[in-house]
């Protein structure tokens, strides 16, 4: 968005914390303001008095943990869903905030907010069709073709995906549902459970990153047999704080596709598989992407 381009709101809902912010775009941040996530009557009212005091944006985009409701037509649209965060399942976000406001208000993943942001502002500007990857306290993906979220029956949970294990371990794995799915196997959870340290005191060359990288290398597979991405954007607390893991993670990438559909784009790994750009403000911005195509969608806003 330009300069005259209106303000939105933005809501970046977190497990430990929330970024509301108004702004246009990276240039124009009126304000960002930050509140620990605690219970969700607390945090939502926490969230209101700082919109409240932001009258007259032009929309309210929300980028939540999940998993979520995002079908507008479907009852749970704008919830949290069934979480593992306490007293959060079955949390109306989304249509509270729209009937306190009045305002077009877009409702999606996290991750898909910072694959939107990624696309516009950050490592995969100028394309259209990118996928986000976070690792660190879970596991996301967010997928965006045609610069929109590519949605259907609901989003995606990629990183709870059964990976193909190395011979000879059996580790169960930390995810409460799948145990070791992607998540479960190399989460930042899951790394400090299996080796009793965390991620970010594990040295480069210690041996638990070979499982990670394995493990990661399949959900990049993965994403190339969609056939969506033409960038893959790796955020998150594990990958910012060990960002030796990349090269590998090409590499594992590589030996699992073993040759099969290495289109030109993906065999360039080295511009294909990336560290994201905008660190942190991948998800706020992200939130104001949504609300901007919220806006655009309700004929408030001019198309980007």
């Amino acid at each position: 968005m330009t300069q005259s381009a209106p303000l939105i709101a933005g809501v970046e809902l977190g497990g430990t914390k929330v970024v509301c912010i108004l702004a246009s775009g990276p240039d124009r941040i009126e304000e960002e303001v930050r509140i620990p996530t605690t219970s969700a009557v607390e945090t939502l009212g926490a969230v209101e008095g700082v919109l409240d005091r932001w009258a007259g944006f032009a929309a309210l985009g929300i980028a939540s943990f999940g998993p979520v409701g995002i079908d507008r037509h479907a009852a749970d649209w704008g919830r949290i869903t069934v979480t593992t965060k306490p007293g959060w399942s079955d949390t109306d976000v989304g249509r509270r905030l729209e009937r306190r406001y009045g305002v077009p208000v877009g409702f999606h993943t996290d991750v898909v907010g910072a694959a939107l942001a990624e696309a516009r502002w950050g490592a995969a500007a100028g394309l259209a069709d990118v996928a986000y990857v976070t690792v660190g306290t879970g596991i996301g993906v967010g997928l965006v073709a045609g610069g929109m979220p590519v949605d259907g029956l609901t989003h995606q949970e990629l990183g709870h995906i059964r990976p193909v294990r190395f011979s000879g371990d059996d580790w169960i794995g930390v995810c409460p549902f799948h145990g070791a799915c992607i998540e479960g196997l190399a989460s930042g959870p899951a790394i400090a459970a299996r080796v009793g340290r965390k991620a970010e005191e594990l040295a480069p060359g210690d041996p638990a990153w070979d499982g990670v990288a394995h493990t990661l290398g399949q959900l990049l597979h993965t994403l190339v047999l969609t056939g969506v991405p033409r960038r893959i954007v790796m955020g998150g607390g594990v990958m910012t704080g060990a960002q030796h893991l990349l090269p590998r993670l090409r590499e594992a990438m590589a030996r699992s596709l073993a040759g099969y559909s290495m289109l030109p784009e993906v065999a360039q790994a080295e511009s294909f598989v990336v560290l994201a750009g905008l660190g942190a403000q991948a998800g706020p911005l992200g939130a104001i992407l949504l609300g901007e195509l919220a806006c655009v969608e309700r004929g408030r806003c001019e198309d980007a």
